[in-house]
């Protein structure tokens, strides 16, 4: 499975974060591929002391800091040495919703816990604490399942890049209230 397709089927599939103030869960609903070669993935000038964990072997968390302000999750998808990585932009909260909302910090709806990938792991209380994690084993952050079926998934191009922007590499479930970005983008 290389980065595009990997990116496509996380959709619908639960991160867990076992905290020490209980279970915070979310229910994947939006993603972007940065696959091998991309000029706009965090891999495409090489491996350096802050990119290490993307160069894990796929299935480990890659988790940087965006503008000194939001962390950001990403799942790492090629072999080790090879830097390639899917950031998780949105989920759908499952457990926790009350903890979530306790750390919200001015988001007053549900639905916009978990919209937009810093928000996403304010939401789970990811940092980088949990970078290098591996997310297929059982540690306290972890990837499971899907619960439930996923509806139609719909791709667009990538929000907030400036490198390689016309490709077509966010995946999304169509309709869903907790995708992040402008309404032509989500529909």
């Amino acid at each position: 499975m290389d980065t595009v397709e990997l990116a496509r089927y996380l959709i619908g599939k639960i991160v867990v974060h076992e905290t020490d103030n209980g279970r915070l869960s979310g229910r994947i609903v939006e993603t972007e591929a940065y696959p091998v070669g991309d000029a706009a993935g965090h891999a495409f000038h090489g491996e350096t002391r802050r990119n290490r964990s993307l160069f894990l072997q796929r299935g480990h968390a890659y988790v940087h800091l965006s503008y000194g302000t939001s962390f950001l999750l990403n799942v790492t998808s090629e072999l080790p040495g090879v830097g390639g990585g899917v950031l998780l932009r949105a989920i759908e909260p499952l457990e926790g919703i009350r903890e979530m909302m306790a750390d919200a910090r001015g988001t007053a709806r549900p639905a916009d816990l978990g919209r937009g990938p810093g928000r996403l792991t304010r939401a789970l209380q990811v940092d980088l604490r949990q970078d290098g994690s591996d997310l297929c084993g059982p540690g306290p952050l972890r990837l499971a399942a899907a619960a439930t079926g996923i509806g139609e998934i719909g791709s667009s191009v990538r929000i907030g890049i400036t490198r390689e922007v016309e490709r077509l590499l966010r995946f999304y479930e169509r309709g869903n209230p907790h995708v992040s970005g402008a309404k032509k983008l989500r529909q």
